[in-house]
């Protein structure tokens, strides 16, 4: 069980760790907009450049945590973010703002494997399902307050407002690295091998990422994530232009529906996935892709309501739905994934699967805005069908892979002994036979 105290001090540093970013996130643009003077469209196009080295920064971060631990990896991450906030009140020309951007984007790229690996490596069975609902839950607690900060600050219109803002989140990334540098990680690495690992097993630590490569099943496992990973966007990307061009909507709830899934997941992760707990993971996955598609066919339905009042209930209801879905979904997915992956070879694994999110992240933005010009009801049901197929593989997938990813309340250690038992059952099944 995780001690009460790596929980607080995770929890803590995930806390501050959001509400820096969410102080940024708002005004990233308009930051370097308002320090430079460059166009808002150069700025744009300057910031997408950079932030392609969070793509290289990913299978890097994987081999670092498998030959120096999760925990290092992070705290770097961390602290290369650190640096490269403090140093964006400095940026005064495209080349040093294209420089600041690339070394916080290095940071945000190790960051998914890392976090991921670092949480298995704290949390087992069903306390990883619990740890990661509770930051799903103070994340957007924090992104949402910081969000409210940075409000705040740039109402008062100044120079000084805009560098304070970075130079916070800048603390604030130092902060939690100090906070996550403090928790004790079970097994640390010992030079040569990996952690918790006997030196017999350093050949297969050796194999690198053609071990994952070679593994079909986890392969699967990362391919079928890249619908949903698309229709996590909408709420980003698709659904305010769908909702204020399409049908109607006044622009300023736009706002409203983002604060209908922030709060809820807040509000509800960690209760509902206390509940979930007790079930298979992927089948609790695989109803959260289901509830997404039921969510995005409602969006569709919408188009062809005349009656502006109906519609707007069934856009907060279908975002409700949407939110649902994601609070299923994202906690029971991210323990599967780390608990599928093994752990000497954890980092790269999670390297691997996390491309699963970047590049649906990265293309999000061109290919949903085609498709809503093309046909907003296509792009809808395209995305429901998309999801579907995501719900399926799932489910398919569950006789392949381990049982401690598959269920949450059986242990990671109880895998060999679990195995051993199998082994032994069928021997005794054949003796009788014979």
């Amino acid at each position: 069980m995780i001690r009460p105290s790596t929980r607080v001090r995770y929890m803590a540093g995930m806390v501050v760790d959001a509400t820096g970013s969410g102080m940024y996130l708002p005004l990233s643009l308009l930051f370097f907009h308002h320090v430079t003077g460059q166009p808002i469209e150069r700025v744009g196009v300057i910031m997408t450049g950079a932030a392609l080295f969070s793509l290289v920064a990913n299978p890097i971060a994987g081999v670092l945590v498998d030959r120096f631990g999760a925990r290092a990896v992070v705290v770097g991450g961390y602290l290369v973010r650190a640096v490269g906030f403090a140093a964006y009140p400095l940026v005064d020309s495209p080349l040093t703002m294209f420089l600041a951007v690339a070394l916080v984007a290095l940071g945000d790229g190790s960051y998914p494997p890392s976090i991921q690996s670092f949480v298995a490596a704290i949390a087992q069975g069903a306390d990883r399902d619990r740890l990661l609902a509770a930051q799903r839950s103070l994340r957007n607690a924090g992104l949402g307050a910081g969000g409210l900060i940075a409000g705040a600050a740039l109402g008062l219109g100044s120079d000084a407002a805009y560098r304070v803002i970075v130079l916070v989140s800048a603390a604030a990334f130092a902060g939690a690295a100090l906070i996550l540098r403090t928790i004790p990680v079970p097994g640390s690495p010992v030079p040569g091998t990996r952690t918790g690992t006997a030196p017999r097993e350093a050949g297969r630590w050796s194999g690198g990422y053609r071990l994952v490569l070679r593994d079909r099943t986890f392969l699967a496992l990362t391919l079928q994530n890249v619908p949903t990973a698309f229709g996590y966007m909408v709420l980003s990307v698709a659904l305010p232009v769908y909702v204020t061009q399409q049908l109607d909507v006044p622009a300023s709830l736009v706002g409203v529906l983002y604060a209908v899934n922030t709060v809820g997941i807040a509000l509800l992760q960690i209760p509902v996935t206390r509940r979930l707990i007790r079930y298979r993971r992927t089948r609790t996955v695989a109803a959260g892709a289901a509830t997404f598609a039921a969510s995005f066919a409602a969006f569709a339905l919408l188009a062809g309501v005349p009656v502006r009042p109906v519609a707007l209930a069934g856009v907060f209801a279908a975002t409700a739905l949407f939110t649902l879905g994601e609070m299923l979904h994202g906690a029971p997915l991210s323990a599967l994934v780390s608990s599928a992956a093994p752990e000497e070879t954890r980092g790269r694994y999670m390297a691997v699967y996390q491309f699963s999110w970047a590049i649906p992240i990265t293309l999000a933005p061109a290919v949903l805005t085609a498709l809503l010009s093309l046909s907003p009801v296509s792009m809808w049901l395209l995305l429901a069908g998309g999801v579907s197929c995501s719900a399926l593989t799932m489910l398919r997938l569950e006789p392949r892979l381990p049982a401690r990813a598959v269920h949450a309340r059986i242990p990671e250690d109880h895998e060999e002994t679990d195995t051993e038992d199998r082994r032994a059952a069928t021997a005794t099944q054949k003796a009788g036979v014979e």
